[in-house]
């Protein structure tokens, strides 16, 4: 479940309930950052002006270039945080012309081409990100998730793993969810549970995990044990769409009618336009 939030994790798509219990790549940004205005010529954040590269004074020292490509990237995270990719991408490579090296901006860059579906220029920024900077986890956690939804969900494990051992890591819960969710795609439940639980005992608060927990035993008929972390994602969350379903199919598998009666009412009741709403109307519980 970083990853886009040095690293943070909940930006726009975290926003929305059901990010919460499926990180999108908006989930895994490098960066945290306030909001901060742009301008074409110069941005002034806590004080310091950031000036256009192209009208970069003459004298600049080396210190003076990097604080600047810093700001740069950090407004280009906010940027693309926010779901304004063309100003992030153009945010991240002023930061480039002012220190062409720095892995994060490329690794921005990456998270940005993969969520407008260029796998191209997404595979190119990640790859040279982690050709500058190999041992940044949230580069390597980043770029798993990216393989992960791109359909290499197996090759995504070695990433997950090297963020997941990273001591330096703030958020090693991230990476071990992240591999759990993958390997459920694999339909390696086993492999799926022990990351899982690996993950809820590094954060006993994620949602992701208890969320996935739940998805998992389900899948595995055994629907007591779903309902045991269902029973715990419902203290951590607020409700919505997609965590009212799982505990609408949870309780239908243990023929426990009137939880399912319940969940479903209040799923009809507070998003009746939702495509969860839709299954449950339909009897899809199996979908």
């Amino acid at each position: 479940m970083p990853a886009r939030r040095t690293v943070a994790a909940a930006s726009r798509a975290s926003a929305a309930s059901a990010a919460k219990l499926r990180p999108p790549l908006a989930a895994l940004v490098l960066l945290a950052v306030a909001v901060l205005p742009a301008c074409q010529t110069t941005t002034t954040v806590n004080g310091l002006v950031v000036a256009n590269p192209a009208r970069r004074e003459a004298g600049t020292t080396p210190a003076e270039l990097r604080k600047r490509a810093e700001v740069r990237l950090q407004l280009a995270s906010n940027y693309y945080t926010k779901g304004q990719f063309t100003t992030a991408i153009d945010e991240a490579h002023a930061a480039l012309k002012l220190e062409p090296d720095v892995a994060q901006a490329y690794g921005l860059l990456g998270l940005i081409y993969s969520d407008l579906g260029d796998k191209g220029q997404a595979e190119a920024n990640f790859q040279r990100a982690l050709r500058l900077d190999p041992e940044d986890p949230a580069l390597s956690n980043n770029y798993g998730w990216y393989l992960c939804q791109s359909g290499h969900p197996r090759e995504s494990i070695a990433y997950f793993d090297r963020a997941a051992t990273n001591r330096l890591y703030e958020t090693p819960a991230m990476p071990l969810q992240s591999a759990g969710i993958c390997m459920m795609q694999l339909g390696d439940l086993a492999a799926a549970e022990n990351y899982l639980k690996r993950a809820l005992e590094t954060d006993a608060t994620s949602p992701v995990a208890k969320f996935q927990l739940a998805r998992l035993y389900l899948a595995k008929g055994q629907p007591d044990r779903a309902n045991f972390y269902f029973d715990l994602l419902q203290k951590s969350i607020d409700p919505n769409p997609d965590s009212l379903w799982l505990g609408i199919r949870i309780a239908h598998a243990a023929a426990d009618g009137s939880a399912e009666r319940r969940l479903a009412e209040e799923l009809r009741s507070k998003f009746p336009d939702s495509s969860q709403t839709a299954a449950l109307n339909r009897e899809a519980f199996n979908e």
